[in-house]
């Protein structure tokens, strides 16, 4: 009786002329000298699945009891950080200027060069005093530092002090590597596009305006001002001659070693330039501009009266319909004011007790019945 074979049972490692036994050779091959290839697993506790393993059984014994555990533990919390959140101080200006009425009106179609800048002065009441360090913000609204070639659009080794990267920047910081043939330092379009804005705070009182002490270091983050962030090497009193060869971003007014007399707070280490550089991963998003610090325990830190803002208003935000802000607030041991985080944690624990509510009903009225069938005979 004559057997045929197919080209898969010769792959599979049965000999020619011979019929396949599972897991031994070959019954009347000619040839069968060769190992048998076969597809069964190794015989070891993973590949056989005989691992030990742990499957949570969960009854009402312990799932009420996790539901109502979290439900008493996120209220509290989510009240307590809510209530927290609504005692910090803020106030809040817009000053776009796209209302008539707007002081900051005339300034709305300003241009990065326009010379002089434009100014505007807006009056203000605080009705309650902030008590604490008084923390000013400026906000932009639709502005998008987290498109991807914007966040790319940077040399971290030039802001470090590369020297040599100084003069030969990064290729992802077109098209603001270079202009009239040289480098841009600060490059890219992150740097380029720097708030430049100029925030002056009065304090008015009998028609007298008293300004207010405004502190511009400290803003930055401690890693970045002395980390990140570097002048290029050489004489540091210098600034002018380090950054030789070089020229400003394309919107900048000035260079970037005149961004501030101070030698400590000039040149990429200027913490306004560090601020900026921290791109926001939201289109509306704030960004610290100074510190306002309590000088007298006895007294608060800004006293509830009036007020005035005077504006250098020089970053235009009309073209792409974005918006400007002036944000003053105090801070708690959770940071600035959010809401939104001790609502979620109430919200989160409400749904929980109530789940563990709706199931226990359901466990005490049918869990008791009886749920093996009778089998008849």
């Amino acid at each position: 009786m004559a057997v045929n074979y197919s080209a898969k049972e010769e792959a599979d490692g049965h000999p020619s002329g011979g019929v396949g036994v599972p897991g031994g050779g070959a019954v009347g091959g000619s040839g069968g000298g060769g190992a048998v290839k076969t597809r069964k697993p190794d015989n070891t506790a993973f590949k056989q699945q005989r691992l030990p393993a742990w499957q949570p059984i969960l009854t009402a014994g312990t799932v009420l009891p996790a539901f109502f555990i979290i439900g008493l533990i996120f209220i509290p919390i989510g009240i307590g950080i809510f209530v927290t959140s609504n005692n910090i101080r803020e106030y809040e200006i817009d000053y776009t200027g796209t209302e008539p009425s707007s002081p900051c009106n005339k300034c709305l179609n300003v241009s990065w060069d326009s010379t002089p800048p434009c100014t505007c002065t807006i009056n203000f009441t605080l009705e309650h005093s902030f008590e604490s360090n008084v923390f000013m913000y400026y906000g932009l609204s639709n502005f998008y530092q987290n498109h991807r070639r914007y966040v790319k659009s940077r040399d971290d080794s030039q802001l470090n002090g590369d020297n040599s990267s100084l003069l030969n920047p990064s290729k992802e910081c077109e098209p603001y590597r270079t202009n009239e043939d040289k480098p841009i330092a600060p490059c890219g379009a992150i740097a380029n596009s720097m708030f430049n804005d100029t925030l002056e705070l009065y304090r008015i009182d009998n028609d007298t305006r008293t300004p207010i002490t405004l502190i511009k270091k400290g803003i930055a983050w401690w890693t970045d001002k002395n980390v990140k962030f570097r002048n290029p090497t050489g004489d540091g009193n210098n600034l002018t001659a380090l950054f030789q060869g070089t020229t400003k971003p394309v919107n900048w007014p000035k260079p970037v070693y005149m961004l501030d007399s101070d030698p400590d707070n000039n040149g990429f280490i200027n913490e306004d330039f560090i601020v900026w550089m921290r791109t926001a991963a939201l289109p509306t998003f704030r960004k610290l501009y100074r510190l306002i610090e309590r000088k007298n325990n006895l007294q608060p830190t800004l006293q509830a009266g009036k007020y005035s803002l005077d504006i250098a208003y020089n970053y235009p935000v009309h073209s792409f319909d974005g918006r400007k802000r002036m944000i003053l607030s105090t801070i708690s041991w959770m940071g600035g004011k959010n809401p939104f985080l001790g609502i979620a944690y109430i919200t989160v624990g409400s749904i929980c007790f109530f789940l563990g509510v709706v199931l226990l009903i359901i466990h005490h009225k049918y869990g008791n019945r009886n749920t093996s069938a009778d089998i008849p005979n």
